[in-house]
């Protein structure tokens, strides 16, 4: 029998579930404004994982306004969104960005300079240099910082090795807390009267992704439970440079700058190819290289194609890319004789938890930044190094408005119980995360979506009744998350009726699309 353990109850000011750039800004800003007031700070990861970690390429924002212009920022997220991006949303997030950045900078975050001026990089979907980077690791150059400024300040309470296993509901409807539970299983109850979801990604739901594996969509899931909208699920960018090899271990990402500084794709007979799918070849929007890469993989009967960096200065790609390089060399791959070989993987949800421009979702007292969130920046397909930026400004948003709430409230009883089990179901989610890879990927088809939520369905069943018994281990609850957050990429995805950005079901082509996709084979 699983051990039954009693609830505590605590109360915050402010309460935070996520801690990446969104999660973390939010936190200092409330904290450093309201030195009197707790903000609680809760991550299942006892490390600090999280997708922020993982940003190699930078962030993009316009620096330089004589080779370049917010219109001609807007205009290419809107391009790469393909017409479904919030265009008020995208004016706002791409103007409010250079001071968001000035503010980190100020934080202690550094960039990379060069003759005196920050170091600008491009990459896919870009007309102009505008992204702002550390070397490869700007991600966590930038968490570090954040961390360090979090460690500082006594009002927040950080959380570590907690699992949020359901947002709290009052009798209005509105959310209240959350109830969690920490690495011995106890379970407690935290109220606030705010509370933000910054819970990352998804990708943990597909077998090959750049994500962590603390991304399994929980906030997402847990806010679809409570009644919020959820949109866009449908548009899963995937990366189109993994790094693919049998000595592996974990994720790792091939930037796509690699690609802005000179590196071009070849397949496995050794041939160029990106030029047959698209006008700007290597530098494409990534839905077009990664369906190409898919495309050449198909055709060769391939693991994998081939990132060759040889035409790269050796000199330049340590110094910009000293992260790739060593990660390379301890593979035993020679940049400069070796081509990189690379895979797409699942990298960034576009859609999420629906946003007004403040972080607010559909449920009274529960707002949502970051990647979980749908604000109607990427639209159908997110345009490089826009997400950090986003986080950014939409952090600062969410601070603003939720410090206008009332002070906290003394905890009221909550009579519940829950029970932490220990149910192995590894075999469970590789299941999943194959078919959802399968079924549900760059490439598909109706019929392979109708399959899919089948057993998506199927799986649902057994999860809730061991959920309903109180066999469900922490693992559970995750499972149990993945397959919602599953379940509505594959139903958004079926009513989607036409192709478009991220998203691509071959069933839905048309005969001139069927006539250019064999003339690219």
């Amino acid at each position: 029998m699983p051990e039954t353990h009693s609830q505590k109850i605590a109360s915050t000011d402010f309460l935070v579930i996520g801690s990446g750039v969104a999660g973390f800004t939010y936190a200092i800003k409330l904290a450093e404004r309201f030195p009197e007031k707790q903000i609680t700070v809760i991550t299942k990861s006892k490390t600090l994982e999280s997708n922020t970690r993982y940003a190699q390429g930078g962030i993009a924002v316009v620096t330089d306004t004589n080779s370049d212009s917010f219109e001609r920022h807007i205009e290419d997220t809107l391009i790469a969104g393909d017409g479904l991006c919030n265009p008020n949303v995208v004016r706002a997030i791409v103007t409010e960005g250079p001071e968001r950045i000035k503010e980190v900078a100020d934080w202690g975050t550094h960039f990379d300079f060069q003759d005196g001026h920050v170091a600008l990089g491009r990459e896919g979907g870009h007309t102009a240099n505008r992204i702002i980077h550390r070397g490869d690791k700007t991600g966590k150059e930038l968490s570090n910082v954040l961390l360090s400024r979090v460690k500082g300040l006594s009002n927040i309470q950080l959380l570590k090795g907690h699992m949020v296993l359901e947002l709290m509901m009052n009798h209005a409807g509105a959310c209240c807390g959350v109830i969690i539970a920490g690495a011995t299983g106890r379970v407690s109850i935290i109220q606030s009267p705010t509370t933000v979801l910054a819970t990352g990604g998804i990708g943990q739901v597909y077998a090959y992704t750049t994500n962590p594996s603390i991304a399994t969509g929980d906030g997402l899931a847990m806010a679809h439970r409570a009644g919020a909208t959820v949109s866009g699920m449908e548009f899963i960018q995937f990366h189109p440079t993994a790094l693919y090899h049998p000595d592996l271990k974990g994720p790792f990402l091939i930037s796509e700058a690699v690609r802005g500084a000179g590196a071009r794709l070849k397949n496995s007979l050794g041939e160029y190819f990106m030029e047959k799918y698209h006008a700007q070849k290597d530098l494409a929007p990534r839905d077009i290289v990664s369906r190409a890469v898919f495309a050449e993989m198909e055709r060769t009967g391939a693991d994998c194609v081939f990132l060759d960096c040889s035409n790269i200065d050796k000199h330049e790609m340590k110094t910009h890319f000293p992260t790739i390089s060593k990660k390379c060399a301890e593979l035993g791959i020679n940049l400069q004789t070796d081509a990189i070989p690379v895979k797409p993987a699942a990298h960034y949800l576009c859609g999420g938890i629906d946003t007004d421009l403040n972080g607010a979702t559909s449920v009274p007292n529960l707002y949502a930044i970051g990647e979980c969130a749908n604000t109607g920046l990427h639209g159908a397909n997110r345009l490089a190094s826009n997400s950090l930026l986003e986080a950014l400004v939409m952090a600062h948003r969410c601070y603003l408005t939720t410090s206008l709430v009332p002070a906290k409230r003394e905890a009221q009883p909550y009579e519940t119980v829950l029970s932490i089990g220990t149910e192995l179901l590894q075999p469970l989610r590789d299941e999943l995360r194959n078919k959802m890879e399968a079924n549900a990927g760059i490439l598909r088809t109706t019929a392979k979506l109708e399959s899919v939520l089948l057993r998506l369905k199927e799986l649902s069943t057994v999860v809730e009744s061991s959920l309903q018994k109180g066999e469900l281990s922490v693992e559970g609850y995750e499972l149990r998350n993945m397959i919602a957050v599953s379940t509505l990429i594959v139903q958004q995805s079926l009513h989607r009726k036409a192709n478009v950005g991220g998203y691509f079901n071959t069933d839905l082509l048309t005969a001139n699309q069927l006539s250019q996709a064999n003339h690219s084979a």
